[in-house]
């Protein structure tokens, strides 16, 4: 029998959610996701250390612009040896502001386009505020598709559909971390409330004939990946790619767009602001991820400002 990563090749998109070059040269997924974290962690590798050096000419005391130039070298680099696109994420700290967040997107698009990248092969990642959905929106309107990511809610889901965005990141592990620390329970299989939220979220978009990708991430473990095969897209870890590569077992499809059809949810920004407040898991969830994300941004900085 095949692994079970190529059984679910046949009915879900692999995406490797890592900067690691050697790790997507060797599990060949279609497309690769980035973040603040993962191009720190990039920037640790001896490949980047150029990459790292250069990103800083011209710049000056610009670091933020450094930064975005480091992003889309090492965009480059991963679109290389993959077939199909990389998502760059948008400054966390500009979470909260939709004109910052379209001009970042906007220099992330010509950065790429400058070193000869088609716009088609390139998801501009942003955090899935309400601020950051309706730059979404009018970049999406403009031809630039993007990714919302640190999605935790069903609200957030709803209103990236009715935004028309390209692709949403529902995290499924982080939510099962908050569920399993607030009521001392490891969750399994189908029960996994991270699980659950993102089978809600594909139901409710096939059954509303949304066009919205939907890409399951922050996977914690094997089991959690099983469930959710035959989701449209999954962007898994270097570490639990090569565990599911090295897997024989049957992997069947599970998620399918049965079940009992939702109607559609219109949300204006008073009711989508207070259906997050009212999810506890999910206003702390976004915040912390924020927050980490705006951490290891800074720190990217400080390694790009001790080249000068």
């Amino acid at each position: 029998m095949t692994s079970k990563l190529e059984q679910l090749k046949q009915f879900t998109t692999v995406v490797a959610d890592t900067g690691d070059l050697d790790a997507i040269t060797e599990l060949k997924p279609v497309d690769a996701t980035t973040n603040p974290s993962l191009l720190l962690k990039a920037a640790a590798l001896p490949r980047y250390s150029a990459l790292l050096d250069s990103a800083m000419e011209g710049c000056k005391d610009d670091l933020g612009m450094a930064c975005d130039r480091f992003a889309v070298a090492v965009g480059q680099e991963i679109l290389k040896v993959i077939p199909g696109r990389i998502s760059t994420e948008v400054d966390a700290r500009l979470s909260f502001d939709t004109e910052a967040t379209l001009k970042r997107a906007e220099r992330l698009i010509d950065l790429y386009q400058r070193a000869g990248i088609d716009k088609q092969r390139v998801l501009i990642k942003i955090a899935a505020t309400w601020e950051g959905i309706r730059a979404a929106e009018r970049l999406e309107r403009a031809g630039i598709q993007t990714n919302l990511t640190l999605l935790f809610t069903f609200a957030q889901a709803a209103a990236c559909a009715d935004a028309g965005i390209f692709l949403i990141s529902p995290f499924v592990g982080r939510i099962y971390d908050w569920y399993k620390k607030a009521e001392g329970r490891d969750y399994q299989g189908a029960e996994d409330p991270g699980v659950q939220s993102v089978t809600r979220i594909y139901r409710y978009y096939k059954a509303n004939d949304y066009n919205t990708v939907v890409m399951g991430a922050s996977f914690r473990n094997l089991g959690q990946i099983e469930q959710l095969a035959g989701c449209d897209r999954l962007t898994i870890s270097p570490d639990l790619l090569q565990r599911l590569a090295q897997d024989k077992g049957a992997l069947p499809r599970v998620l399918n767009a049965g079940g009992e059809p939702e109607p559609r949810q219109s949300l204006d920004e008073a009711a989508f602001r207070w259906a997050c407040n009212e999810d506890a898991m999910a206003t702390e969830k976004l915040a912390e991820g924020i927050r980490q994300f705006a951490r290891d941004q800074e720190k990217l900085e400080a390694l790009l400002a001790a080249k000068r």
